[in-house]
């Protein structure tokens, strides 16, 4: 019994090992994985991160250390949304709205916006910081004057939506974050017009080989500037054609409607419970009696509400798409601004490598001119020459006992040479080849 026992059950996980190590004698020296930092891969992956949190209310930011899943079930965020912000990959700038948050990517920016708070990577860039300033400012300034809107409540709410200090919080968010890449991107490109137009108009001057790399090397950072600038703005351009995507990012509308709608369901079951007066535990309820006539009441109190909500919903939203709208054209003319620069630039660069290339050609042109003559020249001494060499034979003849002869062969050879020569210029001349 007891050998059966030992043949049917397993062993346990220390013999099994110890009898494959002593079956592979090389097994110890090798082991699986050799090389990969499979737990670094997962932390990689998985890992805490430092965000900067603002919260709505307060306006206080405080700098928290959670992973990836908690962000995720924190926001309601899928993990492709936050791959979107991961410093270790370069995104091109990117806004999207989700059911409870806004992802921003752009330029510096990258946050998570909620109706309660805003979830910042950390970071030691300059943009980042000012980012957080400036959110706190308008925070606190519009919770000043959430007092001031308190007391004259009475007079309509036309001052909260002329103004821009009672939008919404993520609307100030995205603000500012639009307001940061804007200002991000606009700052680089007057910074490389400063750079650019005098080295351009020294190009123009003086053609040499620095200045020509200098050039390259601009050209190819005003290459990659357009091309992020230009991103921002189909961005921008997208949200603003798109109304769903607009009517997505109002999240403090959204919260506000379902805590009213699960307080509205709390308040119909308190009421009930009031009506139906005190239950007992054991009292049965018969599963197919007919409904009382409270629940009927209910349902067509809830038909109403519905009705009453999703027509007052669909108004605000109309208006709160308008000043989104409002918002993006806003900064969508900023950054075509900053656009417009660019392609002034590049355009000021193409004609200037334009009047380059003219000024190449020019001189190329002379210097074909300048062989042209060479050669013209060359082929007269050429005839010169012959003459000299028909004469340097060694052979008798009478032209060589006259003591004047040699004069004039030398000049009719002479006048002949240049005969040649001014006939060939007027050849040029009348087919314009060479300007004379």
């Amino acid at each position: 019994m007891g050998d059966l026992k030992q043949r049917l059950l397993p062993k346990p996980a220390s013999a099994v090992n110890l009898g494959e190590t002593s079956n592979r004698p090389f097994a110890s020296s090798r082991q699986p994985f050799q090389g990969v930092d499979v737990s670094g891969l997962k932390k990689r992956g998985q890992g805490v991160r430092s965000w900067i949190r603002v919260d709505a209310l307060t306006g206080e930011s405080q700098i928290i250390e959670v992973d990836k899943f908690t962000v995720m079930r924190r926001c309601d965020l899928p993990a492709r949304d936050l791959r979107l912000l991961d410093p270790l990959f370069v995104y091109p700038s990117t806004i999207l709205g989700r059911e409870k948050a806004i992802v921003v990517n752009l330029e510096q920016i990258r946050c998570i916006i909620t109706a309660d708070e805003v979830l910042l990577l950390n970071s030691l860039d300059s943009y980042v910081l000012q980012y957080v300033v400036e959110l706190q400012r308008r925070l606190k300034a519009a919770g000043a004057g959430d007092v001031w809107q308190s007391e004259s409540r009475d007079f309509g709410d036309v001052s909260r939506n002329s103004s821009s200090d009672y939008l919404p919080f993520e609307f100030k968010a995205l603000e500012i974050a639009l307001e940061a890449a804007c200002s991000f991107l606009d700052a680089q490109a007057a910074e490389l017009e400063i750079e650019a137009y005098p080295l351009l108009d020294e190009l123009t001057s003086t053609i040499s080989t620095l200045n020509l790399e200098r050039v390259r090397r601009l050209k190819s950072r005003l290459v990659g500037l357009t091309r992020r600038v230009q991103k921002v703005r189909d961005e921008i351009e997208q949200l603003m054609d798109d109304d769903g995507d607009m009517a997505e990012m109002y999240l403090t509308e959204k919260k506000t409607r379902m805590d009213s709608l699960s307080y509205a369901g709390d308040q119909s079951m308190t009421g009930y419970r009031s009506i139906d007066g005190p239950h007992t535990v054991s009292a049965p309820v018969s599963p197919v009696s007919s409904p009382p006539d409270y629940r009927k009441l209910e349902k067509s109190i809830s038909f109403a509400r519905s009705r009453h909500d999703s027509m007052r919903s669909s108004e605000s939203s109309k208006q709160n798409i308008e000043e989104m709208e409002m918002l993006l054209e806003a900064y969508f003319v900023v950054i075509d601004s900053t656009l417009n620069k660019l392609t002034s630039l590049k355009e000021y660069i193409d004609d200037t490598e334009d009047f380059i290339n003219i000024q190449l050609d020019n001189v190329r042109n002379q210097l074909i001119q300048f062989e042209l003559l060479l050669t013209t020249a060359t082929f007269v001494v050429a005839i010169c020459g012959v003459v000299a060499g028909v004469f340097g034979m060694n052979f008798p003849i009478k032209l060589f006992d006259s003591s004047t002869a040699f004069d004039w062969v030398l000049f009719i050879t002479g006048v002949t040479a240049l005969v040649i020569f001014f006939s060939f210029l007027w050849f040029y001349k009348s087919r314009r080849v060479m300007p004379f």
